[in-house]
């Protein structure tokens, strides 16, 4: 299996941390976090530059709130500098894990969102149903098929850090990188049922390859 090496320079460069920052801010730009982060941008970004860099950076802890949408969920959000970095890890990682994700996996994949899914299931539907031909109910070319609509309770919270690793690690070889990583899932440790920030959930798709 190809491991990739030498990607923590790519992670941590003034244009991929710009590109991040243009990510990050998309549908936020009232925000006032957001307006105070762009007050002094180029200062900021250089000094979350020099911070990981260094080996230095270290993220602020998670705001917590409660979302009802329509369940009540315990949502986690990360400071806008650390969705920064998110963006930054994700932007050079992403491509590498996107290879081995199944075709059919649509979460928080580029280009494959609601739509595509429910373009797949009807293509499923058609081929199980041989494309809907009938004949009466009690005909032996009836076929049935099934569908299972299921979610693993606290699936993000809960999942172990160290199966995570190893997974990544069997592509990923830059132990700078591995190292951000890990403190970027150490911080996302919620007690109490909290779901992950959306940001990084990129990390967290283990389900989705090819083992």
């Amino acid at each position: 299996m190809k491991t990739h090496k030498n990607l923590y320079e790519k992670v941590v460069s003034l244009d991929n941390l710009i590109l991040a920052w243009r990510n990050t801010r998309k549908g936020k730009t009232k925000k006032q976090y957001v307006i105070e982060f762009e007050k002094d941008l180029i200062k900021n970004l250089l000094k979350l530059q020099k911070e990981l860099i260094n080996n230095i950076y270290q993220p602020k802890p998670l705001e917590s709130f409660i979302l009802r949408d329509p369940k009540t969920r315990k949502i986690s959000k990360s400071d806008f500098r650390d969705r920064i970095v998110h963006h930054a890890l994700c932007n050079i990682i992403e491509p590498i894990f996107d290879r081995v994700f199944i075709y059919d996996s649509t979460a928080n994949r580029k280009g494959k969102g609601n739509l595509f899914a429910l373009r797949r299931f009807s293509c499923f539907t058609r081929k199980v149903s041989k494309n809907g031909r009938k004949k009466g109910l009690l005909s032996s070319n009836q076929i049935k098929g099934y569908c299972l609509k299921a979610d693993i309770k606290h699936y993000f919270p809960e999942i172990s850090h160290d199966i995570l690793m190893n997974i990544i690690s069997r592509k990923i070889a830059d132990k700078r990188v591995l190292k951000l990583i890990k403190i970027i899932l150490s911080n996302v440790e919620i007690r109490g049922g909290g779901e992950a920030n959306p940001d990084y959930k990129i990390l967290q798709k283990e389900c989705h390859l090819e083992i």
